[in-house]
C-alpha cells in the first residue's frame, strides 16, 4: 500500500477561492442528484448516495445544498439525464490521467476533453490504457490529535487496510466496501473533524517530474477543471 500523503492536495483544496469552491459544489450536487435519482433518495438506504454525501461534507458543502440536490432528484417529471464517461490518456511527461465526467451531451464533452489534452501537450488513450495504474480505495484523514493505538485498533477492527501516521494527521485507507463501516467506527469514538473522507482512485506508483513538466501538467489539470462536465481528475504525478 502506498504511503504517500494527500496533505498537499488537501491544503490546495482548502485554499480554493470562493468561485472555485462554488464549482466544486456544483459538481458534487450533480453527483448527489444522479445517485439519488438512480436509487433510494435516503442516504441510509443508498450506499452510493451516502458515500457522495460524505464526500460533499468533507468538502464543507453546506447541508442545504446537499438536501436541495436530493430534493431535486425526488421531484416528479423529467429531470436531467446524465451519462458517466471516463477518459484516459497521458499528459506532459508521460503522466497518466483518468478524467471522470457526467454529461448530458457526449459529443460536447469528448470534444472539450480531447481539445484540452491536445492543447496542453497530452493525448487521449483507449479505455483501460491507464486505469490499471490506479486502485479504488477509501481514504480518511483526521488530525493527529487522537490516541494512536486506540485509533489504530478501532479502524483495523472495522476493516481498514492501512494506517499511516504523519506529523500533522493520520491517514486511514480502506477497501471501498468497508469505507462506511470504518468511518462509522471513528464517529462512534466521537471523531467528526474529518479533513478528508471519500472513496477515490489512488495511483499505485507516483512519478516525480521536474518543475517545468509539473507546470505543464498543472496547466492541463486547470484546463480540464474548467470543463463543467468534468467531475474528477486522477493522475500519478507526485505531489512533491
Amino acid at each position: 500500500m502506498s504511503g504517500h500523503s494527500k496533505w498537499a492536495t488537501i491544503k490546495r483544496k482548502k485554499g480554493e477561492n470562493d468561485a472555485a469552491r462554488g464549482k466544486v459544489f456544483q459538481r458534487l450536487a450533480k453527483e448527489i442528484y444522479v445517485a439519488a435519482r438512480n436509487g433510494d433518495a435516503d442516504p441510509a438506504n443508498n450506499p452510493s448516495l451516502r458515500m457522495i454525501v460524505e464526500k460533499a461534507k468533507s468538502q464543507n458543502m453546506p447541508k442545504d445544498n446537499i438536501q436541495k440536490a436530493i430534493d431535486k432528484a425526488k421531484g416528479t417529471g423529467n429531470g436531467e439525464e446524465y451519462t458517466a464517461i471516463r477518459y484516459e490518456g497521458y499528459g506532459p511527461g508521460g503522466i497518466a490521467f483518468m478524467v471522470d465526467c457526467l454529461t448530458d451531451n457526449k459529443n460536447r464533452t469528448a470534444s472539450a476533453v480531447r481539445s484540452s489534452f491536445t492543447k496542453k501537450g497530452g493525448n487521449l488513450g483507449t479505455d483501460g490504457s491507464v486505469s490499471y495504474m490506479f486502485e479504488r480505495k477509501g481514504i480518511i484523514i483526521i488530525p493527529n490529535t487522537y490516541d494512536e493505538e486506540e485509533l489504530m485498533m478501532n479502524v483495523l477492527d472495522n476493516g481498514a487496510i492501512d494506517f499511516i501516521t504523519n506529523d500533522d494527521n493520520y491517514e486511514i485507507y480502506t477497501a471501498p466496501e468497508d469505507f462506511i463501516k470504518v468511518k462509522d467506527g471513528l464517529i462512534s469514538m466521537g471523531i467528526n473533524d474529518f479533513i478528508m473522507s471519500e472513496v477515490t482512485y489512488i495511483a499505485s506508483n507516483e512519478i516525480n517530474v521536474d518543475d517545468s513538466t509539473r507546470q505543464k501538467v498543472e496547466g492541463l489539470i486547470e484546463t480540464l477543471e474548467d470543463i463543467d462536465d468534468v467531475q474528477e481528475i486522477y493522475h500519478n504525478m507526485s505531489e512533491n
